[in-house]
């Protein structure tokens, strides 16, 4: 591909060299730089790009992208951008083909929600034979292709990847997680949503190498509409209205508001042994009886907004709930059948703020007893440890106290800290260092009619100890304690 090919959408100068040379890759690495690349000089939170610019020259590059007026190499063409992010996607998408315009684009936003949503979108549109690529928290979805994730949003070069191999893959659509974070760092620039969703928005990600306050989370978190043809609503948010400050697109809503274009009625938490579920009418632009095998008002939110997104697929109501019947997200509030007699949940709960609302969220199951247990990473902020410990002792009946990734701590040091949080409530505890020996206790001490949360890990399936990541997944771990039992 030409250079000034993959420049056209861009605004750029020329300080030096030609435009119209032949590119053979497009990198933003040095380490992966070959003959004839051109490399795009990204200012990072750690090294600056620019830094590379003599190395990759060296290599073989023949063109580099800057933000910065220097002392360039002679004999290689040099583009100036005034951001290299926002150039990065550009290039990434005409490098690829733009892929995205060959596909139906889903993007999702918020603070809570947008892992559970993307799987109920996909659940649904492939059970009308669709096929759907998926970019998540999770994994990377690209037919019978699953890429585990390092990011929720990937880099923007890669995003278009994904698009490109999900396009040869024979997809029809995609729904991925929009974070603040990937929206702040252009990873979707580059091509417009066909939808773009807001679920809801609380404070998250402020502080050091994200967010300087919440005002830049939510300004961040509103681009999403400023970059999509529909966006699809929750009106029942208090910052709704900012959210849509600046928007571009159509906007049509959901909730439980009168207001909501599509509105939930008549909510019935179902709970039998073993079992939690909901229940709920949907009215509005659509009309129908919703019945889910995944628990918690927040769902009725997430599958709410996954049927107002289908409603313009044209799925049958039919359709719809026979995939709603059977969705399942790993790792949130996932039910693991062990038992008729008590019910055991894993979550990805891992701060104060979710471990509240997953927990305010099964109490109103009213079940017997509710037993938490969690552990908190190492080399994190010691506020979480004492903060997750004081919601556990306030909300659970039983907090069990465990490891999760020590990383380079001493997990006795994490637990003795969660200790101190939960002893400012008054919540009984045990600590059991060992996880699986936490999850044991747990199941040898149920009661009839208990609700168990194994908070923290979620779909994660390693414990890092020391920078080294073991294989731990909670799943096996059950299954072992059920075959030694």
């Amino acid at each position: 591909m030409f250079l000034d090919k993959m420049l056209e959408r861009l605004e750029y100068t020329c300080l030096q060299g030609e435009t119209h040379i032949e590119i053979t890759e497009l990198v933003y690495d040095s380490r992966k730089v070959v003959s004839d690349s051109v490399f795009v000089c990204i200012s990072g939170a750690v090294r600056d790009g620019h830094e590379f610019v003599g190395e990759v020259v060296s290599k073989g590059a023949t063109a580099v992208i800057v933000e910065k007026d220097g002392d360039y190499p002679e004999g290689v063409t040099v583009i100036k951008v005034e951001d290299s992010r926002l150039a990065l996607a550009y290039m990434s998408a005409a490098y690829f083909g733009h892929p995205a315009e060959k596909l139906t684009t889903i993007g999702i936003t918020g603070t809570k929600g947008k892992t559970t949503t993307t799987y109920m979108i996909k659940s649904i549109l492939e059970n009308t034979g669709k096929k759907v690529g998926l970019i998540g928290t999770i994994e990377v979805i690209i037919g019978d292709k699953v890429i585990p994730a390092n990011n929720t949003t990937p880099e923007s070069y890669m995003v278009q990847k994904y698009f490109a191999d999900m396009v040869e893959a024979g997809c029809e659509c995609v729904v991925m997680e929009a974070s603040s974070q990937g929206l702040m760092l252009h990873r979707m620039a580059g091509f417009t949503f066909d939808f773009g969703i807001f679920t809801n928005l609380s404070p998250d990600h402020i502080g050091g190498a994200e967010h300087k306050d919440f005002e830049d989370y939510l300004r961040c978190k509103s681009k999403l509409f400023q970059q999509c043809k529909l966006g699809l609503i929750n009106i029942d948010d208090s910052h709704t209205s900012k959210i849509l400050e600046g928007h571009t697109c159509q906007v049509e809503t959901f909730g439980f508001s009168e207001k909501a274009d599509v509105r939930a009625s008549e909510i019935d938490l179902v709970e039998r042994p073993g079992y939690l579920g909901i229940a709920y009418k949907v009215d509005g632009l659509m009309h129908m009886d919703v019945n889910m095998n995944v628990p918690g008002k927040f769902n009725v939110y997430n599958s709410l907004c996954a049927i107002a997104l289908c409603r313009h697929f044209g799925v049958s109501e039919e359709e719809i709930l026979k995939a709603l019947r059977s969705v399942s997200v790993r790792g949130r509030v996932e039910l693991v059948p062990v038992s008729d007699q008590y019910t055991l949940m894993i979550d990805y709960a891992h701060n104060a703020m979710s471990l509240e609302s997953l927990l305010t969220t099964m109490k109103e199951y009213h079940p017997r007893r509710l037993v938490c247990l969690f552990g908190c990473g190492g080399d994190r902020s010691r506020s979480r440890r004492f903060e997750m410990g004081e919601v556990s002792s306030k909300l659970a009946d039983l907090t069990v106290v465990t490891s999760d990734n020590p990383r380079t701590e001493d997990p006795q040091s994490i637990i003795d800290d969660i200790i101190v949080g939960v002893k400012k409530a008054s919540g009984k505890y045990v600590e059991i260092i060992d996880r699986k020996q936490a999850i044991k206790y747990c199941m040898d001490n149920a009661e009839e009619g208990d609700v168990i949360v194994l908070a923290g890990k979620g779909h994660e399936d390693y414990q890092e100890i020391n920078g080294v990541k073991y294989h731990m997944d909670e799943r096996e771990l059950i299954t072992d304690i059920l075959a030694g039992r």
